[in-house]
């Protein structure tokens, strides 16, 4: 899974001087940029959105404190949704990959029940040619999950230069994660702290925090064997740090691909916020590219703006298909969204009907984030290259959701209710 989703691709970016040379030759001529680099982040403007009007939600009151969607109520959606050939094509590929995960989950949300998707998914693995709007529209029911009014950002796999080995140029450690970082579930303690996790380490007798961004900057990890890589500008490496997976451009061209192993359990600030609550963001700034020109041109502030987000990503290899979301499989660009898995059943399909075009469509839930909390929040992947993250930079969509659910689901849901929706 991604560590953060994409609303904090715009507020966790930070970074320091944009060249490091390997200590020891500070002296000696920064070296050129291998060929493979990406352009710096600056030169790839926000894809400037095409307006669409969404269409509205129904009215409902809504419910404090809901913590799922069942409990923040659920109505039928419209019988039938504008969805596109194309859009539908790309969604039925995404959701054949869900499948052997989806019918095996227990469902959080509390929308579906186990052996409810079976159906779908046996009937999209003989969908033919053509057939993928036809399948949507007999397979599933739209529904709105309490309000319905959505808010969608977007994520991209990175592509940033990189070498498996220190040399010059590249200076950017990329670790592995740390065997001594431990995860300690406090729900086997209490009952109290069920589903609470946290992360740290042994000293001594003592579980206290793991190292923070500062201590591994400045050394905490050094000598270990950690090192699975080395990244040339630490501004794109902390931004793939945001993004939780990524690929580096080798000097002789080949990818590296690698993706999220862990992360230090501390907590991440708002970059993106804490910039513009200080008055370095002008209005248009507060975007993916904003923020980075800003960093870029203030290294020393950067720098030190990033340590104040004390959380670290680790990461693996990736060998296989990627990147992998949090359901287990690849994610598509322009099919995959990152939802809360207590809200949208993962591996369900999402209709996100938008104020701009690109963001409209029908998407399969993949993945989940960080910053992506509560109902009706999203977070869209474009896929990987320089498009993917002109558009993904740049992403913030308003309008209503739809979740597709299984006939007969709102039904249950609200049965003895008196038709009214749950709660």
């Amino acid at each position: 899974m991604r560590m953060w989703g994409a609303a904090a691709l715009a507020v966790l970016l930070a970074g320091c001087s944009n060249t490091i040379v390997p200590r020891g030759m500070e002296t000696a001529p920064a070296p050129a940029r291998p060929s493979a680099t990406r352009p710096p982040s600056t030169a790839m403007p926000v894809r400037q959105p095409v307006a669409a009007t969404p269409m509205a939600p129904a009215a409902v009151a809504p419910v404090a404190g809901a913590m799922t969607a069942a409990a923040s109520g659920v109505l039928a959606g419209p019988v039938s949704l504008p969805i596109t050939p194309e859009s539908a094509e790309r969604a039925l590929a995404a959701f054949r990959i869900s499948c052997p995960s989806l019918v095996r989950r227990t469902d959080a949300s509390g929308l579906t029940q186990p052996g409810d998707w079976v159906a779908a998914c046996n009937a999209a693995a003989t969908v033919p040619a053509g057939g993928a709007m036809q399948f949507f529209a007999t397979q599933f029911e739209p529904a709105q999950v309490g309000e319905g009014r959505a808010f969608a950002t977007g994520y991209f796999e990175p592509e940033i230069a990189g070498s498996r080995r220190r040399e010059r140029g590249y200076d950017v450690p990329v670790y592995a994660k740390p065997s001594d970082l431990v995860e300690v579930d406090l729900g086997l303690f209490s009952d109290a702290y069920k589903g609470k996790r946290i992360r740290g380490r042994v000293e001594g007798s003592s579980f206290v925090p793991y190292y923070d961004r500062t201590q591994i900057e400045e050394g905490a990890l050094e000598g270990r064997g950690l090192e699975i890589g080395w990244a040339a500008d630490p501004i794109e490496f902390f931004f793939l740090q945001v993004q939780g997976s990524g690929r580096l451009r080798l000097p002789d061209g080949s990818v590296m691909r690698i993706g999220y192993a862990g992360q230090n359990g501390r907590d991440y600030t708002g970059i993106g916020k804490l910039m513009k609550d200080r008055g370095l963001l002008g209005p248009g700034q507060s975007s993916m590219q904003g923020i980075v020109a800003w960093l870029r041109a203030h290294p020393a502030e950067g720098r030190a703006i990033m340590r104040e987000n004390k959380s670290f990503v680790f990461f693996r290899e990736l060998t296989g298909a990627g990147p992998l979301g949090a359901l287990g499989v690849p994610v598509t660009g322009q099919a995959s969204v990152a939802a809360d898995p207590k809200f949208v059943p993962l591996g369900a399909p999402v209709f996100l009907s938008m104020d701009r075009t690109d963001a409209t469509g029908l998407w399969v839930a993949q993945d989940t984030g960080g910053a992506i909390k509560g109902a009706n929040r999203f977070d869209t992947f474009w896929g990987a290259g320089d498009e993917a993250r002109a558009i993904a930079g740049g992403m913030s969509a308003r309008g209503t959701a739809f979740v597709l659910l299984p006939p007969g689901a709102v039904a249950r849901l609200n049965a003895g209710r008196g038709g009214r929706p749950t709660p």
